[in-house]
């Protein structure tokens, strides 16, 4: 593709653009090939501009930083300066790897995101789409299902795996929109339909200077990429949800929503049968009994949102609530892994203070007898949450076993102890499996243990290492254990 067209709209003085084809784009140095367009993203630890000469020597054709860089001197290749390369990133990747399902639609919020998104994508497949997933626990389609994935990847690898898809059939994909995918751009570009908020609460904190700075980039959803004559997708039932609504609706937008005030699908009532719920919806004029066969409340608000969303691009209602009966839950969210004793073994994602809440009273109406938590909280993260954690657990569980999730670089004792502060009488066990078989050990009939933090994860994070470990093998072979 002619160097022009890829920067075509991006460069201030487009005549100057030399005459040069490129083949793919990379903003890293070591990808680079012959035929690539590097892209010098500014950090904040290396700053890419530092990496021009590489790439050109690894057989980039062309390279683009900020206006705001000085030029590097002795360069062999064109540098073309652009406003934000993060930005024009997406973009480029977006014209280099074309191709998106007709479909695209896309969820943001603090908890909810992958649920919402892979329920709609079971949704758009019950109604007769082919249709695909993407977000936290990877790609999942009719063709390809491919498991571990950043929650919004990076551009060029964002562009290339929806290209694939589309290449595949895929004509509906629902995806998760992160706070840092929004914010860096990573997903610029893509043709979003309809977009939808679940709530907020606090995270990532180590990146957002406050919870408003946090809120602001998740809004870039609604202001930035969905066109204003797109509909949105509210969880009225969510924290934020007013604020959110009100940046959605700008631009006189169409706004559905959802929940217990909504008004596209209102939640008229919910009642426990086994592990499922029974749900009253009222939806264009009539009530609607559904049956979902998930348990936890915040399921009830994810199942709705997902169906907001499948409505919002035009499906019917009534064959969008009766999908709701056949749903099945995401790898690693109030996942039921199976019985002893008469008690439950649970594990859940849930590794933010309200995800943590809203796990525990799931679980709760299923506790005949005690609710067992066993969770720690990650290193290299907000530290702030730590306490406000183990006060959730304490409050919340009859018996909190505070043990290591991934360290990563921090002592794992001190990790702990920043959560034992909030819970001063819960038992510190710091190797996760032995923790996850003490919590199996002590239950009876009528205990449900729930293990919160790595969900769908396969590995643990000690030092720089990834360490072999499953929260859903370790508890399935204690419930097993003679």
């Amino acid at each position: 593709m002619r160097l022009a067209d890829v920067l075509a709209d991006l460069l201030d003085a487009p005549a100057a653009c030399p005459d040069v084809e490129v083949t793919g784009v990379t903003a890293d140095s070591r990808l680079a090939g012959v035929g690539d367009l590097f892209v010098a993203i500014p950090g904040t630890k290396a700053d890419g501009g530092r990496y021009l000469a590489d790439a050109a020597a690894r057989g980039a054709r062309a390279a683009i930083m900020s206006r705001t860089a000085d030029l590097p001197a002795g360069m062999t290749v064109p540098v073309l300066q652009v406003a934000d390369p993060r930005a024009a990133l997406a973009v480029i990747a977006s014209r280099l790897y074309p191709g998106q399902p007709a479909t695209v639609v896309a969820v943001t919020g603090t908890s909810g995101k992958t649920s919402v998104a892979e329920f709609t994508r079971q949704i758009f497949a019950a109604v007769g789409h082919a249709s695909a997933s993407l977000g936290t626990i990877g790609v999942v389609s009719q063709k390809r299902t491919v498991y571990g994935s950043l929650t919004t990847p990076d551009p060029v690898s964002f562009h290339k795996t929806i290209a694939a898809l589309a290449a595949d059939g895929t004509t509906h994909l629902a995806m998760e929109a992160s706070s840092h995918g929004l914010d860096q751009h990573r997903i610029d570009g893509v043709h979003i339909i309809a977009a939808a908020f679940t709530n907020l609460g606090r995270d990532h904190m180590d990146y957002h200077p406050t919870v408003e700075d946090y809120f602001t980039a998740k809004m870039r959803l609604f202001e930035n990429l969905l066109p204003p004559d797109k509909p949105a997708v509210i969880n009225r039932d969510g924290a934020y949800a007013h604020q959110a609504e009100a940046v959605a609706r700008r631009p006189g937008r169409r706004v559905l929503t959802v929940g217990r005030t909504g008004e596209t699908l209102r939640l008229v009532g919910v009642k426990t049968i086994g592990f499922s719920q029974r749900l009253c919806i009222e939806a264009a004029g009539s009530t609607v009994t559904v049956d979902l066969p998930l348990v936890g409340a915040y399921q009830v608000e994810n199942a709705l949102v997902a169906a907001g969303l499948a409505i919002a691009t035009g499906e019917d209602v009534h064959r969008v609530l009766a999908a709701l009966g056949a749903l099945t839950g995401v790898k690693g969210r109030l996942e039921i892994i199976g019985e002893r004793n008469g008690g439950l073994g649970v594990v859940d994602y849930a590794h933010k203070p309200e995800a943590l809440a809203a796990a525990l009273e799931a679980c709760r109406p299923f506790a005949t007898g005690r609710l067992i938590c066993v969770f720690g909280c990650g290193g290299d993260r907000d530290r702030g949450k730590r306490p406000i954690m183990g006060r959730i657990a304490a409050e919340k569980s009859d018996i909190v076993i505070v043990t290591d999730d991934n360290p990563r670089t921090e002592v794992a004792a001190a990790i702990r102890a920043e959560v034992l502060a909030g819970a001063p009488a819960a038992t510190e066990i710091g190797d996760r499996a032995e923790a996850i078989r003490a919590a199996v050990r002590m239950m009876r009939p009528g205990d449900v243990v729930l293990v919160a933090g790595k969900g769908h994860e396969t590995g643990q994070i000690v030092g720089d290492t990834i360490l072999p470990f499953s929260d859903h093998d370790v508890l399935a072979e204690a419930l097993a254990a003679p």
